[in-house]
């Protein structure tokens, strides 16, 4: 008989080799999402600030144009009044032509929607506005109205929905490294949770940020800034306990309007001049 052999299983030297490979997958994935992150850095003009963009700017005019009929039809289509819908070109393009947002490419346009129940007011990456006639009946004043344009417009400048999709596909890439190294389902939804907590609180800054180029917006097209203060009551009063679409992605109308007022005072600061439409 001849002598045994003793060998060493497959499995112990895969498994270490398996471990290492998922490792080394892992942290070329999270190298090239960061690469591909902050190699997108733009400067922004209207903001003046540096920003990570995901998009080019004839994307984001394309994106916006292709989600217009989706968006429309969901709120009952454009309300089929000449006059009102007149009335609101006469405010938004008033704003578009009278502040920084008329040296932009982007293609605006706006838009009252049919919608009678839901209290919103959105925009498209691009230029396309949209305001419900749910929110429009319960502004009181031309100020009011011009108040939530400019801040719709001021995503718009901003490019906040391109700066969210860069952010997503950079927290999409590392929740993804995550999965590959651990191979724990578990692990993986918990970084995708993270991942949406970073994204949710950075959407709140934006929010913060519209107003504040909304105010000076309304000033540039000659509107009394503390008209959008009145707005940030409005939804207040109108919440009811259960917050409007409005308010469903945007920080609580009372932080904001401190903010607005802060923004206001650093605008003037000697008072708000006479001569404003309210």
């Amino acid at each position: 008989m001849g002598s045994r052999r003793t060998y060493r299983t497959a499995p112990a030297f895969g498994g270490r080799t398996s471990g290492k490979g998922r490792l080394i997958v892992a942290v070329i994935m999270i190298a090239f999402a960061l690469i591909s992150y902050y190699s997108s850095k733009e400067y922004n003009p209207v903001t003046g600030e540096d920003q990570y963009i995901a998009l080019t700017p004839r994307q984001e005019i394309a994106m916006g144009l292709q989600a217009v009929p989706e968006m429309t039809a969901q709120h009952g289509g454009a309300l089929p009044d000449p006059q009102l819908q007149q009335y609101l070109d006469d405010v938004g393009f008033s704003i578009v032509n009278r502040s920084a947002a008329r040296d932009t490419e982007w293609q605006f346009e706006f838009t009252l929607l049919a919608d009678p129940q839901t209290i919103n007011a959105f925009a498209l990456p691009g230029g396309p506005v949209f305001i419900t006639k749910a929110l429009f009946d319960r502004l009181e004043t031309e100020g009011q109205l011009a108040g939530v344009l400019g801040h719709e417009i001021g995503h718009v400048v901003a490019r906040h929905s391109a700066q969210r999709i860069a952010k997503a596909n950079l927290t999409e890439g590392i929740a993804g490294a995550v999965v590959v190294a651990s191979g724990d389902e578990r692990t993986a939804q918990m970084a995708v949770m993270v991942g949406q907590m970073v994204n949710m609180k950075y959407g709140r800054e934006d929010e913060l940020q519209s107003d504040i180029l909304g105010v000076q917006f309304m000033v540039d097209a000659g509107y009394d800034p503390r008209a959008l203060i009145g707005v940030m009551k409005i939804l207040e009063e109108t919440s009811g306990g259960a917050p409007p679409e409005f308010m469903s992605t945007h920080p609580n109308p009372g932080n904001r309007a401190a903010r607005i007022e802060e923004a206001i005072q650093q605008l003037f600061p000697d008072g708000v001049p006479d001569g404003l439409t309210p």
